[in-house]
């Protein structure tokens, strides 16, 4: 499982036309689902984001969590953080879970976010074109894999 983190002002999901999901402030999440995931994977991920000290305290240091300052989230699955492009030009999406995983394990991960956080996140729309705007604060992007535990 692989996540892009972006800490943001301001963030967004349109689908056809319409706003499914936006924030004020917080953690735009994107979310890349591979064959070997599994629920514990989900359970590491979640708390390693959700306690993640990006936020800043009151002296500018990045001491506070997406908790401690009771920010918003949105998170979007995106297979193609698992793009392969050792080969050629065109990436290869071969370690991206199917639906029929990956759906699941998206859905747990949210539930996840939500019981950690204590409140609903925002997200996409599995499967779907979706555009996504967002002001990236600081700028801060970080990016974990389960699989290396970083």
């Amino acid at each position: 499982m692989r996540a892009v983190i972006q800490r943001v002002d301001r963030a967004s999901v349109e689908i056809k036309g319409e706003i499914k999901s936006k924030i004020n402030g917080g953690l735009l999440i994107l979310l890349g689902i591979e064959n070997e995931d599994s629920h514990e994977d989900v359970q590491w991920l979640t708390n390693k984001i959700s306690n993640l000290r990006i936020f800043n305290d009151d002296d500018g240091v990045m001491n506070h969590s997406i908790i401690d300052i009771n920010g918003d989230t949105i998170i979007v699955s995106q297979f193609t953080l698992h793009a392969k492009t050792k080969k050629g030009n065109r990436p290869s999406y071969i370690k991206a879970a199917h639906p029929d995983k990956a759906i699941p394990l998206y859905k747990d991960f949210i539930d996840e976010m939500e019981k950690l956080l204590g409140k609903e996140v925002g997200t996409g729309e599995f499967g779907s074109m979706m555009n996504i705007e967002l002001i990236n604060s600081g700028p801060v992007t970080i990016i974990i894999d389960t699989k290396n535990k970083e």
